[in-house]
């Protein structure tokens, strides 16, 4: 290499170190990382500098490119910067493996792979041994001692092979053959008991709860849900395999309590919710069976004593249940916070109710539907967790709507006609105040369902025709209902809400204007109701009689009468209106109103008679001059409202 090529070839090689050193400042004083050393970089240049030793072509880095464009443009002056260490490079963002896929999200080829094909096989597995067996019994190559041997030989040594799998981490397959086992264990004693005569009940019943609480442990302690449910199983199969066709309640109700009551341990350990539904389903089964084939009066306290045990088991037990997850609860979560505790109600209530429909009149009924209702209160002050404690309305809404249909149903029960409506009514009111003063959306729903069933009562059970105006018992319940929808109006109308919930904005007074609406409508059928039966007797009993024309007066004045009330009223509901300053008050005036002036002018002129027919037309005409006079005065500003407004 010639003189002047080594020379040209230093000087490329300062440029570049300086142009090196540019970036290295350029990127430091933007923080992005500090460049490398001047040592560094003096060290490739005199690499590059060397003959025969040619520079690595540097890869392209977008942030230096973008660097350099930045010093390639004119800067404006500025203070040299300090000398000071650069700082030292942003840690680098490290790769972070994914989470393993959970068994919920995996293909649907895994899981017919894995968990479908598996359970198949444990079935198929399950028949063929059975059916080999059967073609050793019928062959009589064992005989009966051996066959059970060797069935509790093959079920503890597949128990024990399958924790070899599970050490090596094959926990699914373990399961699975624990649950051959335990298939094998059941067959063998119940072999050994039922077909063979080898062991009495009792010792068969002793060994299968043995096995039911081994599976029950190992699921425990190796947190394997699945084998729980296989335990589930295998105990609830024991009563069957060992029937005898005999009558052996208490036994039967102990045990089923037993496992009722382990089921319950679990679920309280372990996040194991769907077993609840398991054994719920399991209990309910064997009780409805036993009942139908053996239940008599004789059996009431024994039968209602542990009815009242499962009951409360299965009651108590959603407030127990642990999650997996607070936040991602699953579907047997909420069956155990929702279904369950209907199903458990409803069945708890049919059972007593059944057991005393035989008793003496009155029965007992109504206050047991009374102590059920106390109960699901009481429920409601214990403390909950997951999303069945206290700050999620689940459970807590379950409990509450329990209460109050049980309340409900309670009055039907107990009370007939009148009272029933009563009944109703003043339920309704209640549960309008307590709504209002715990502020429940889901109370003022079953207040105005109750509200509404009391006034269907009311409307639809009518007696006959009194020959007392007034005082009799349908204008009584009458009166009530109108006293009850005025208090609901009132406490709707002043119900304090927050501003926030918009639902409770626009509920409040709607209800509050319905109940007003339903207070009107009350008073017209009431007084109505009245009319009717008064002029409707008198016509009767003059017809009775043969007094034809006497009968024709009667109806006259029947339709005298209600047009003489509707104006009345709705003169009342004016001066109401006018009086409180209220809009609503003064439309529905002038809606009945225009019935009376619709009534008069086609009914009135055909029924009644010449002066009849002047005085409804006078009375009429009399007060639309005097409505129209107080609306032409103005007293309340109307005009100058709706001028402003329009």
């Amino acid at each position: 290499m010639g003189a002047d090529s080594e020379s040209e070839l230093r000087k490329e090689v300062a440029e570049l170190r300086a142009r090196l050193l540019r970036i290295e400042q350029a990127l430091a004083n933007s923080g992005m990382f500090a460049g490398p050393s001047q040592a560094a970089v003096h060290g490739a240049t005199e690499a590059v500098a060397t003959p025969g030793a040619l520079p690595a072509s540097p890869a392209w880095n977008p942030a230096t490119s973008e660097a350099e464009a930045a010093l390639a443009r004119p800067q404006p002056p500025s203070v040299p910067a300090a000398r000071n260490p650069p700082s030292p490079p942003p840690a680098l963002p490290q790769w972070i493996p994914a989470a393993p896929r959970r068994n919920d999200d995996a293909s649907l080829e895994t899981r017919i792979g894995s968990q479908w094909f598996n359970r198949i096989g444990i079935l198929a597995v399950l028949i063929g041994v059975a059916w080999f067996l059967k073609l050793a019994f019928d062959n009589h190559w064992i005989g009966p001692l051996g066959r059970v041997l060797i069935g509790l030989l093959a079920g503890a040594g597949l128990i024990a092979w399958s924790e070899r799998f599970r050490s090596h981490g094959y926990a699914a397959f373990s399961w699975s053959l624990k649950a051959i086992a335990s298939g094998v264990l059941y067959l063998s004693l119940w072999a050994a008991f039922s077909v063979y005569h080898l062991v009495p009940s009792p010792v068969a019943f002793a060994a299968m709860i043995v096995v039911t609480a081994f599976n029950g442990f190992l699921a425990w302690i190796q947190d394997a849900e699945l084998l729980a449910l296989y335990a589930i199983v295998g105990g609830f199969s024991t009563p069957a395999l060992l029937s005898t066709g005999e009558n052996h309640e208490v036994a039967l109700f102990a045990y089923l309590l037993l496992l009722d009551l382990a089921v319950l341990v679990l679920v309280a350990l372990r996040p194991w919710s769907r077993l609840l539904s398991g054994a719920f389903a399991g209990t309910a089964l064997y009780v409805a069976l036993w009942a139908t084939e053996f239940y008599s009066t004789e059996a009431f306290g024994t039968t209602a004593f542990f009815i009242a045990c499962f009951f409360l088991v299965f009651a108590l037990a959603p407030r127990l249940v642990r999650l997996h997850d607070a936040e991602n609860v699953s579907a047997w979560d909420y069956l155990a916070a929702i279904v369950l505790p209907l199903a458990n109600a409803a069945l708890g209530f049919l059972a007593f109710y059944l057991m005393l429909e035989d008793a003496a009149d009155p029965g007992p009924e109504p206050w047991v539907a009374v102590a059920f209702a106390a109960f699901y209160l009481v429920l409601l002050r214990l403390p909950q967790r997951g999303v069945l404690h206290e700050d999620s309305p689940a459970l807590a809404a379950v409990h509450l709507t329990v209460a109050v249909a049980f309340l409900t149903m309670a009055i039907p029960l107990k009370t007939h006609g009148r009272w029933l409506t009563i009944g109703w009514l003043v339920e309704a009111a209640a549960l309008t105040w307590g709504s209002r003063r715990i502020a429940s959306r889901l109370l003022r729903a079953l207040a105005v369902l109750c509200l509404v069933l009391g006034l269907a009562a009311l409307v639809l059970q009518n007696p006959s025709a009194s020959t007392t105006p007034i005082f009799n018992q349908r204008f009584g319940a009458y009166c009530v209902g109108i006293a009850v929808c005025a208090l609901v109006a009132w406490l709707a109308a002043h119900a304090p809400h927050d501003e926030q919930d918009h639902f409770a904005v626009l509920a409040w007074p709607m209800l509050a204007i319905g109940a007003a609406l339903a207070v009107n409508a009350l008073i017209l059928l009431a007084v109505g109701w009245e009319i009717h039966s008064f002029w409707w007797y008198l016509q009767w009993r003059a017809g009775f009689e043969g007094d034809w024309r006497l009968a024709h007066d009667y109806r006259m004045y029947a339709q005298f009468t209600y047009s003489a009330f509707f104006m009345l009223l709705g003169a009342v509901l004016l001066g109401l209106g006018f009086w409180r300053r209220s809009a609503f008050l003064r439309w529905q005036a002038l809606v009945l109103l225009a019935l009376a002036i619709g009534k008069v002018f086609t009914v009135d002129v055909a029924a009644l008679s010449q002066g009849y027919r002047i005085l409804s037309f006078l009375g009429l005409g009399a007060l639309l001059l005097a409505v129209s006079f107080v609306y032409q005065r103005d007293w309340l500003h109307l005009r100058a409202s709706d001028s402003r407004t329009a």
